[in-house]
């Protein structure tokens, strides 16, 4: 119990910031493994713990879904369960210290993604059309990855698409919501079927991250994008560079 607060003030962060931009994984998975969860189980009980919360983000988003890249949500959330299915399964078959090595680079990938993925979606933007069958494409891997590693893949979703979208941070983030929940839906499955959760700990990080989640999504509408893009770099960095110390 002396891990209790320190898992529902991170799930109370990480529901609001996957809700407001994504990147909630960067403070829930730390705090797995801060409390003694192993980086494995940590990262199946950190995508069990947020989904109720991407839920809850979801519902609040309802009112102002639209297509991405001109693809219907339909077809966007049929490869996004896909796509996260096949991820957890790749996790499931990677071994204990294959991924603690994999981890931090997997952080960084995310977080210079994130950084750089507007200003190259505008450049791409002006030269490329990118065609449905493309963003169908670029979204299954990106559930793919979303699948096997639930730390940045909403942060990943909003970079790629600002390469097929002139749309702001704004408009893309109810889809984006919606669509990090759907492939967490089937990697939660898998994690659940394979007992691969730590249920005490991941219950308590869920409890704060509902709330999170929900309120998040109402305060979303109020930030400017700015701030929102500024603050999980932030945390992104800090977490990316803890894990990477860790691995020495």
């Amino acid at each position: 119990m002396d891990s209790a607060p320190l898992l529902l003030g991170a799930g109370l962060l990480a529901g609001a910031m996957n809700a407001l931009a994504g990147g909630g994984s960067f403070l829930a998975l730390p705090a797995l493994v801060l409390v003694g969860v192993p980086s494995l189980a940590a990262n199946a009980s950190s995508t069990v713990a947020l989904f109720p919360g991407g839920l809850a983000s979801a519902w609040a988003y309802r009112e102002d879904l639209r297509p991405v890249g001109g693809v219907s949500l339909g077809r966007m959330l049929g490869v996004s369960v896909l796509g996260g299915l096949l991820g957890a399964t790749l996790l499931l078959l990677t071994p204990q210290r294959a991924f603690d090595q994999v981890l931090p680079w997997l952080l960084l990938w995310a977080t210079l993604v994130f950084a750089g993925g507007r200003r190259a979606g505008e450049a791409l933007r002006r030269r490329v059309r990118v065609s449905p069958g493309a963003v169908l494409g670029l979204q299954f891997l990106l559930t793919l990855y979303g699948g096997y590693f639930v730390g940045g893949v909403g942060i990943m979703m909003m970079a790629v698409w600002s390469l097929l979208s002139s749309s702001g941070a704004h408009n893309l983030n109810p889809a984006r919501t919606v669509l990090v929940a759907a492939t967490g839906a089937s990697a939660v499955l898998c994690f659940i079927v394979a007992g691969r959760v730590a249920w005490p700990q991941t219950l308590l990080l869920l409890s704060g991250a509902v709330v999170g989640g929900y309120g998040g999504a109402r305060l979303a509408r109020r930030l400017s994008p700015q701030v929102l893009r500024g603050g999980i770099l932030l945390v992104s960095t800090l977490m990316t560079v803890a894990f990477f110390m860790r691995a020495k």
